[in-house]
């Protein structure tokens, strides 16, 4: 047993309800060597709010960055290729897809991100999304923080995820 001042846990528990733990909790990569490999995907959005002032020169192209859209759609494709590296127990993957949109929103003011990341591997590529869009909305973020800091990053979140043994899942 583990415990802290808020909770105790007891690791003496099923392997294969938390993959990423073994029976004494301690963190592992999973073994993938055994699955086929086979065609996944995975879809992530997440929305920026912005105030009228910050979505005015965005939208206009007026940032002293330059464009949001391709500097933040460009960062999430990145950002995509690099989860292995910042999300310590996730599987280097061979990405054949990553498409990533920033688009503008009136009602919520701001902008949506949607990631589309496509592998054919024997793990799946939900990681990604949600590493690309929580990459362009950082990079959102930072363009828009010269015209207002109180700019908020919100619902990032898987929202679709096709192949793999797990199967399909959409979100409601």
């Amino acid at each position: 047993m583990f415990t802290t001042e808020a909770c105790v846990y007891n690791f003496n528990m099923d392997e294969s309800k938390l993959s990423h733990l073994d029976s004494t909790g301690r963190a592992k990569m999973v073994d993938v060597g055994h699955k086929p490999e086979t065609e996944r995907s995975a879809v992530a959005k997440g929305f920026v709010l912005l105030s009228q002032d910050a979505y005015v020169s965005a939208k206009a192209g007026d940032l002293k960055k330059g464009d949001l859209r391709a500097v933040a759609e460009l960062a999430g494709i990145m950002g995509a290729k690099r989860t292995s590296e910042l999300i310590p127990l996730c599987h280097p993957l061979p990405l054949n897809q990553i498409d990533v949109k920033v688009t503008f929103s009136e009602e919520p003011l701001g902008v949506e991100i949607t990631a589309l990341v496509k592998t054919k591997s024997r793990t799946g590529v939900e990681m990604e999304a949600l590493t690309a869009v929580s990459v362009a909305a950082l990079t959102v973020y930072d363009m828009v923080k010269a015209v207002e800091k109180g700019a908020k990053i919100t619902e990032i979140r898987l929202v679709e995820k096709s192949g793999g043994q797990s199967g399909d899942f959409v979100a409601e």
